[in-house]
């Protein structure tokens, strides 16, 4: 019998209070634009792409050697490819609900045989991992600074929340591996078990959501316990210190996100949660404080967040160099996570800016076209042309210098992949007022509030391209209607047209709320500007002193050699940038000959899709 709440909405993430009730994927659907675009490609090439890696990888063949009983000698992959495989079954969870899969669908045969293959694997125990605790393996939890294990569990108990919130009545198999390994965690590391953490956050996050979509309070304390846990210092020291995996300090304590960037978003994601769970006030305004120190000092200007190879990790404040930038794209889906339980938590609609930045400028950079390959990294310059990825091969994580189709350390694909499936949940939400549009794209937004009022919206735009965002109104109803006015539309401004007539006032940076009596085919619309902006560094980031960024919109531009004609290095920019019919032009002078010219400039995420070229973002002046 199901023991879980089946009308929670169909959402990565679910709180127990906060200012803004997210809308799932049954209340909120993509119609068109630049974000149907990439789920499509997403759900025809990107899903089987990862499944066939998979498998020619061995990594899900590593289930398989596991019943069989030859593992250790034929397994392949790192110690965390088990996750890899977690990723894509939610990935296709959220998937099938956001297509509406009927059970015979592809989709879902496809995710009930891969179900089956893990489900086979599990011990009698509940425990499961393919790297450890059989004979000729390591034992259990005997390597929890680099062992993953329960870094992979966090990643199957999110899986587990995308088919409860999708499909809470499928008999396949997944909630129940879920509950059994989460239950085997509760008793291993419970207050009365070991008093350690995985060297990377991720169970957190999992085994909380888990928690609040199966009513499982004891999963919930136990991811509580593991974030109080940080900052002791049990997992010993290493080359690059104790805050590679904020161990170094409570997470409470911290002044700033550090260490490797994904953990660190990861954790700081799940504490979080703990603290609108519990009610900690004092942890949220920590975090709020870490997320404005790291926004501030240590983001780049795409929303990227790592500057440093060696250890995939923060840099100190203003260390942002834009050649070294690693900037792996799944830190900035940890990005997207944290700001999104920030925005639910406070209703500020800052968080959902650098969402916006985050997903534009490093998610949407990743795959490429055919949805078969992919940036780890995203640098916000390229100083020799690229080098185009054998089709065939894997590459080392960081050092394609274009779009590979698979690596090593695999992480970004499936990340990618779960983010564009679940994208529609980060559109919207509401509240016992109304509804607020947090991202912009063609959508249609169904919901009821609490006191039982329906809101019907229709959203149509051609946003990022332009800035006009118009919303219909389908039923009459009496509510407000919140919209995000990002931080760099200075000049917006939002009409009202309903029978009653037309009605326009000036919206600012921040939100614009219109509350009335809706009339069905009333319309709101908001006009944003959307022109090139130059965007100066901050002093203290030295190594951009003396440059500029161009900006239009939500989209940071590039330079590529394959436009200018000469490599970038050449280049200096020697006016404003023009704006010539949505296309970017920006005067620059060549170093070596003294020649103006206009040179086109290109959105950032859509760098190297024509070919090997040199590339930066931040453009000298002198």
């Amino acid at each position: 019998m199901t023991m879980y709440d089946t009308t929670a909405p169909a959402s990565p993430v679910v709180p127990l209070r906060g200012r803004l009730r997210p809308l799932g994927l049954d209340e909120v659907r993509i119609t068109g634009g630049f974000w149907a675009d990439r789920q499509a490609v997403n759900g025809s090439a990107t899903l089987a792409h990862i499944e066939s890696r998979l498998e020619s990888e061995g990594w899900l063949p590593n289930f398989d050697l596991a019943v069989v009983g030859t593992l250790p000698e034929g397994r392949r992959g790192r110690e965390f490819s088990d996750s890899e495989v977690y990723k894509f079954l939610e990935a296709l969870a959220w998937e099938i609900g956001r297509t509406d899969a009927a059970a015979d669908d592809e989709l879902e045969r496809r995710f009930r045989a891969v179900v089956a293959r893990v489900a086979a694997a599990q011990e009698p125990d509940g425990y499961l991992n393919t790297m450890f605790g059989r004979p000729g393996q390591e034992a259990r939890w005997t390597q929890l600074q680099w062992g993953h294990e329960l870094y992979c569990l966090g990643h199957l108990f999110q899986a587990a929340v995308a088919r409860v919130r999708t499909r809470p009545d499928a008999d396949d198999g997944l909630i129940d591996i879920a509950r059994r390994a989460a239950d085997l965690v509760c008793d291993e590391f419970g207050a009365d078990g070991r008093d350690a953490i995985c060297g990377h956050a991720e169970v957190e996050a999992g085994l909380l959501e888990l928690g609040r979509a199966l009513g499982e309070q004891r999963y919930v304390d136990q991811a509580a316990l593991f974030v109080e846990r940080h900052g002791r210092g049990s997992l010993g020291e290493i080359e690059w210190g104790r805050a590679y995996f904020q161990d170094d300090v409570p997470v409470r304590d911290a002044e700033a996100l550090r260490g490797h960037a994904v953990r660190a978003n990861y954790l700081s994601a799940a504490a979080t949660d703990v603290s609108i769970e519990f009610d900690d006030s004092a942890l949220l305004e920590a975090l709020r404080r870490q997320w404005d120190r790291t926004v501030e000092r240590r983001t780049y200007v795409t929303g990227g967040q790592g500057s440093h190879h060696q250890d995939e990790a923060f840099g100190e404040d203003w260390e942002l160099p834009p050649d070294r930038a690693y900037s792996e794209t799944c830190a900035g889906i940890g990005s997207i996570m944290f700001s999104w339980r920030l925005l639910l938590a406070t209703g500020e609609g800052r968080y959902a800016d650098l969402i916006e930045r985050t997903l534009f400028n490093v998610v949407a950079t990743s795959p490429g076209d055919d949805g078969r390959s992919f940036f780890y990294a995203n640098p916000l310059q390229q100083r020799t042309p690229g080098t185009p990825a054998d089709p065939e091969a894997t590459s080392p994580r960081a050092s394609s210098s274009l779009r590979a189709p698979w690596f090593e350390v695999s992480c970004c694909p499936p990340n990618v992949a779960r983010t564009f499936a679940s994208l529609a949940a980060y559109v919207a939400t509401a509240d016992d007022d109304g509804v607020q549009l947090h991202q912009y794209a063609p959508s249609s937004v169904r919901t009821r509030l609490a006191d039982g009022t329906v809101v019907a919206l229709d959203v149509s735009t051609g946003y990022p391209a332009d800035g006009r965002v118009r919303i219909t109104v389908q039923e009459d109803a009496r509510f407000t209607l919140t919209l995000r006015v990002p931080g760099w539309a200075e000049g917006a401004l939002v009409r009202v047209l309903s029978g009653d007539g037309e009605s326009s006032e000036p919206a600012r940076p921040g939100a614009v709320s219109v509350r009335r009596s809706y009339r069905a085919g009333d319309v709101v619309e908001l006009a944003l500007p959307i022109v090139p902006r130059v965007t100066s560094p901050h002093p203290m980031v030295d190594a951009v002193r003396g440059s500029v960024a161009i900006e239009r919109g939500p989209e940071v531009l590039a330079l590529e050699s394959i436009d200018l004609g000469a490599d970038v290095g050449e280049a200096v920019a020697a006016g404003d940038p023009i704006d010539r019919d949505g296309a970017v032009v920006l005067p620059v002078r060549s170093r070596s000959t003294g020649e103006v010219v206009e040179a086109p400039l290109v959105a950032y995420h859509d760098w190297a899709r024509r070919g090997p070229s040199t590339m930066r973002v931040w453009i000298p002046t002198v």
